[in-house]
Parts: C-alpha cells; sequence; structure tokens
C-alpha cells in the first residue's frame, strides 16, 4: 500500500526539490559529531542560529570569520547536523510580514478534534507555519483556545476567508485573528540563551519594526522562491547560491542583484540553521523544553513604550504589539520565551514584569500560555502556491480575495 501523502508533500517542489517538509536522511558520516553541545557544534550554532543577519552571498564564509573555523569543517559540520536532524532546516529566510498579510490565530477546538485539527494545519495548510498546542496553568481568558498557528496568505487574499475556510476544514468553534502591529525581537539563538540569567537586557531599547507589504514582480517571486527554499544537505557546498540561480533561470548577477535590491527593501530576513529544539534529538540531548507566550495588557497609546522594553531582554525570540481582544482580557503586547526548566523561564518573565514597573509601565493583566505539541514549517506565501491550493480544493479563487 501506498503511503498517503498529503497537499504539502504533493506541492512541496521549485523546480525539482522540496521545500516543505523534509525528510532526514540516513547520516554518510557517522563519526563527524552531530552533538549541539559539541564544542565546534556550539561555536557554529552560537553563529548560524541568529547571527546571520540579511541575505548573505557566503554565510558559512561569515562563520568562518567569525569562529577561526575552516569552512571545510564548517560545511561537515552543518551537513552532519542537518543530516542527523539536529538541525531541522537551513534556510534563507524571508520578512513574511513584508510580503505577505500574516496574523498569529487562536483557535477554540474541542479537545476531541484537537490532534485531527492540528494535523490538518499542518499537512494540509501550506500557508499555516508553526502550529503548536498550548495551554495555561489555570483556567482564565482564552485557556479554551488551545490551538495556535501562525498564518499568511500572499497579496491581495484575505486572512479572514482562510481562515473561515480552516475551521470548516477542522470543526473549530472559533478563532481569533492577531495580525501584528509592530515587531519589538525576532531571533532564535537557543544555544546563545541556553545560559542565560534572568533580567539580562540589552543597554538600548529594542527596535520597533513597521509591518508594510512591499509587492514584487513575478520575475522578483521567481527568484524568492528559489532564495527561500531549504538546503538539502547536498546543497551545502562552497558555491551556495550558483545553483538557485540555475533553479530561478536568470544568471548567478542577476539572482545576487535581486535578492540584494530585496535585502535592502527589508522583504529579506536571515540566513539560519534552525535547530529541532522541541523534540528530544537522536543524540540524547533536548535543545530547550518549555515554549512560553507571554502576554501582557498595558494602556492604549503605551504599546510601543511597552514593547521596546520587552525586546530589549536577550531572552525574548520574539515579542510584538498584537491585539487580543475581548477573548484574551485585551492584551496587546505578546512575546516567546523557550528554556529547560519551567521555574527559569517563569523567573525570566518575572524580571520582565519587574522592569516594565520600573519603567513606569502599568500591566493591567498578564498570562502564560505554554507551549505542548508543536510542529514548524515555513509558511508558504507565493501567489503560484496559493491558485494551487484553492484549485486542489476546489474553491474559487476570486473568492478568496480581500
Amino acid at each position: 500500500m501506498r503511503p498517503v501523502r498529503s497537499f504539502c508533500d504533493e506541492q512541496k517542489t521549485v523546480g525539482q526539490r522540496p521545500f516543505l517538509l523534509r525528510q532526514h536522511r540516513p547520516m554518510n558520516s557517522a563519526a563527524i559529531p552531530v552533538e549541539v553541545a559539541d564544542k565546534i557544534n556550539a561555536q557554529i550554532l552560537a553563529i548560524s542560529e541568529d547571527q546571520l543577519q540579511g541575505f548573505q552571498r557566503d554565510p558559512f564564509g561569515v562563520v568562518v570569520e567569525r569562529t577561526g573555523l575552516g569552512k571545510a569543517v564548517v560545511l561537515e559540520r552543518v551537513r552532519a547536523m542537518l543530516e542527523a536532524g539536529v538541525i531541522r532546516r537551513v534556510r534563507q529566510t524571508l520578512l513574511a510580514t513584508n510580503l505577505a498579510k500574516g496574523a498569529l490565530v487562536a483557535w477554540e477546538v474541542d479537545q476531541d478534534k484537537l490532534d485531527a485539527a492540528f494535523d490538518y494545519m499542518f499537512q494540509e495548510d501550506p500557508f499555516s507555519g508553526h502550529v503548536v498546542t498550548r495551554s495555561t496553568d489555570v483556567a482564565s481568558p482564552g485557556s479554551t483556545y488551545k490551538l495556535w498557528t501562525t498564518l499568511k496568505v500572499p497579496q491581495g487574499y484575505s486572512l479572514e476567508k482562510h481562515c473561515e475556510v480552516l475551521k470548516k476544514k477542522v470543526g473549530a468553534k472559533a478563532f481569533r485573528l492577531m495580525p501584528a502591529k509592530k515587531l519589538f525581537a525576532l531571533g532564535v539563538g537557543h544555544v546563545r540563551r541556553k545560559d542565560m540569567e534572568p533580567g539580562a537586557r540589552s543597554e538600548e531599547l529594542g527596535a520597533v519594526t513597521d509591518v508594510a507589504v512591499v509587492e514584487l514582480t513575478d520575475h522578483e517571486w521567481r527568484i524568492m522562491e528559489a532564495v527561500k527554499r531549504e538546503f538539502e544537505p547536498d546543497e551545502l557546498v562552497e558555491d551556495l547560491w550558483a545553483a538557485r540561480a540555475k533553479e530561478a533561470g536568470v544568471s548567478l548577477d542577476e539572482f545576487l542583484r535581486v535578492a540584494e535590491d530585496l535585502n535592502a527593501r527589508r522583504v529579506v530576513g536571515r540566513f539560519s540553521t534552525f535547530l529541532e529544539h522541541v523534540k528530544r534529538l537522536k543524540t540524547g540531548e533536548q535543545v530547550t523544553r518549555y515554549n512560553a507566550l507571554f502576554h501582557w495588557a498595558v494602556p492604549t497609546g503605551r504599546e510601543i513604550e511597552a514593547g521596546r522594553e520587552v525586546g530589549r531582554h536577550y531572552i525574548m525570540t520574539h515579542g510584538y504589539w498584537r491585539e487580543g481582544g475581548p477573548e484574551f482580557r485585551d492584551v496587546n503586547i505578546m512575546g516567546v520565551a523557550h528554556g529547560t526548566d519551567k521555574e527559569k523561564v517563569l523567573a525570566h518573565k518575572a524580571a520582565i514584569d519587574e522592569h516594565l514597573a520600573e519603567a513606569g509601565i502599568e500591566v493591567g493583566y498578564t498570562n502564560v500560555f505554554w507551549g505542548g505539541r508543536s510542529e514548524i514549517k515555513p509558511s508558504e506565501i507565493s501567489p503560484f502556491a496559493y491558485e494551487r491550493w484553492c484549485d486542489h480544493h476546489g474553491i474559487a479563487l476570486d473568492s478568496m480575495k480581500a
């Protein structure tokens, strides 16, 4: 019997290479250390997780410069960790909030439908990225919303209409769309944050990033599809982008020109080696155990001030201004932190709470939503992919327009 394939499986090709839900292959070099704690791997990951900002012509060359390791060693180690599943993906990220409308979505789903709804969002909807179940320590506003997703739809299409389709597909009772109004922190860096003390923060306020959609031409989209597709181990070579330029049907010079132009237009995020940070690795390690979504309700008009104070704390991998609405007691600042010890994660939050009070920012309400089952894939944002998805589900494309 042939295995059942999801829509995401069927649609994950650009050219002839997979770009979603990669399957790990057996390691070719079992003797190469793949543990995160290995000294050389830790050196590499401290840079490659979240320190390679913007489009990088030679990202591993930057790692070489900053670690003093040889290029062959860096490539060999990253390939081995990717093959072993320690690194779950290697890719040049895009600032998708600048390319497509997006939102954090909380779903109210009955417990008996939760697993199936989770599977559908992850396997069948390429526009839902991070899919995670969340719970609170005690019953509180929004605690019945147990399924959370990040969602993006291409320019010109409606988040609300897409959610209505998903709501029917999974049998959800309700959903809350929470688009980001401002961004204050974004970057993983689990290796860097492992031993961070509560309260550690920058001397400067967190930066404020506006959320504004940039329009691309079809030519730019074709190149961006090749830029953003994740790398297979055998693609991690010295001349990283030559094959991608060929895939996009342009010269390498044109490929690099467009990528760097879009980088200047704040479309490109960072080059990153994403660790498998939730599940226990084959090495026996677990990079992080707790994924905490912090909520704060601050006075109207002080969202940016509060967000910058939260965003300056190094533990925050994400920090946003999002409106939680009455479902979540009108919280408006949200952020994510990770750790291996729950009490230490709570200590980090307590330090931020104390700092907000010292800054004179009143917090009317706060809560923590803990992550449970979790899967992550890059959200698809291509208009060509959206057309295929609608056709696959028998949905009139025009009916999904904003």
